[in-house]
């Protein structure tokens, strides 16, 4: 699943510089996570870093983008180019 940041969201902006996929932005209201970048990480990290670095335990899984982690390691060789190792 790709992630989502909920309305308790701070605009604290940590989340933002961590995403290695540049999928977090700044939205009207709150940050928001691009579904078509998140990859959780994988490929990258073995957590999500926005999640370790929130202090507000605002980004859970998306249930409406559910990903199995092969599609999730598919979108990471897409947007990076790179092959799972």
């Amino acid at each position: 699943m790709s992630l989502i940041i909920t309305d308790e969201c701070i605009n604290c902006d940590v989340c933002e510089p961590e995403c290695p996929n540049e999928a977090i932005s700044q939205g009207e209201e709150i940050y928001q996570i691009d579904p078509n970048k998140c990859t959780e990480c994988v490929g990258h990290y073995d957590e999500p870093q926005c999640v370790q670095v929130c202090p507000v335990d605002c980004i859970p899984k998306d249930p409406n983008h559910v990903e199995t982690e092969d599609m999730l390691w598919v979108k990471y060789e897409k947007l990076t180019g790179n092959k799972r190792s």
